[in-house]
């Protein structure tokens, strides 16, 4: 056959009939077998468990660990992870009884006291003293000096709303108690004058080492000032931003009568104790009589 264009080309034979026909056969056979395939496939993939949707994301916003510090300490201490309060040279609690080096565990009687550490933090301590203020509980604030020197009006506000404070010196060294003695009594001295200078009238009565690092040289120093050792029982650890869930659950597993439990409203994100505090606080309230550290009379 001659082309259109001038060239030759070889002629293609046309399908007609019974051939035409098979080819079409063909065609619808291939079709089905790939639909059957095609729905084998998708039966072999597992079809998501019906309680999977309904799981909600216990977090909400910005992830624990996304935002920085908010309170900032010298010396290099100042990190993403949170501040220590569990310092590995710290000298072991016997369970009820005397704390490291005679240090105070427990109130002496039934009431509960909350401890709060490391701040004043201006943006963790108002909504801890929000949430201590909306159920009537008082707490006892372990201030860190540099932090009063920052926010004297966080700490006057502490005052004025009857929490207790407690020294817990200048700029949360843990390894202050291997400092020497004269090192040491400086540390405190210029701490208490900083809580004095923001607050003329609060009453210090108590100090909380750094990482709960005793050494028989703390213990001296605050023998010599009358300030009273002061350690913990109950410890959720929330220093390390677990989340506010196991927070909960620690303070709820281990908390009893006489319990002084350590929480920080400083040193990191605080938003988990915070969260934890304020589902505690109901069920503390119910169950213990909630007050801070007592202090000595005039």
């Amino acid at each position: 056959m001659r082309g259109g264009h001038g060239g030759d080309e070889r002629a293609v034979p046309l399908m007609r009939g019974p051939t035409l026909r098979a080819a079409g056969l063909v065609t619808v056979v291939l079709a089905g077998l790939l639909g059957s395939a095609f729905a084998l496939g998708r039966s072999l993939v597992p079809d998501p468990h019906p309680s999977a949707t309904e799981v909600a994301t216990p977090l909400t916003g910005t992830r624990y660990g996304d935002q920085p510090p908010s309170t900032d300490f010298p010396d290099g201490t100042a990190s993403a992870r949170p501040i220590p309060d569990a310092a590995p040279d710290a000298a072991p609690v016997e369970p009820g009884g005397d704390g490291p080096y005679g240090a105070l565990v427990t109130t002496g009687s039934a009431g509960v006291a909350l401890t709060f550490d490391d701040g004043p933090d201006p943006r963790w301590t108002p909504q801890v003293l929000a949430l201590l203020a909306q159920y009537g509980v008082k707490a006892t604030f372990c201030v860190v000096g540099e932090n009063v020197q920052a926010n004297p009006d966080l700490v006057r506000s502490i005052v004025a709303e009857g929490h207790t404070l407690c020294n817990h010196s200048w700029n949360h060294d843990v390894r202050l108690g291997k400092r020497s003695p004269a090192m040491i009594r400086a540390d405190l001295l210029r701490t208490s004058d900083a809580i004095l200078a923001a607050a003329p009238d609060a009453r210090i009565e108590y100090y909380r080492q750094p990482g709960g690092a005793w050494t028989p040289s703390v213990m001296s120093a605050c023998a010599d000032l009358d300030l009273t050792p002061l350690h913990w029982n109950v410890d959720p650890s929330d220093w390390k931003a677990p989340g506010a869930t196991a927070i909960e659950a620690l303070v709820r597993s281990q908390v009893g009568p006489g319990a002084i439990v350590l929480m920080h409203d400083a040193g990191g994100d605080r938003s988990g104790t915070v969260s934890a505090l304020q589902r505690l606080l109901p069920e503390l309230v119910f169950r213990f009589e909630l007050a801070p550290l007592p202090v000595g009379s005039p």
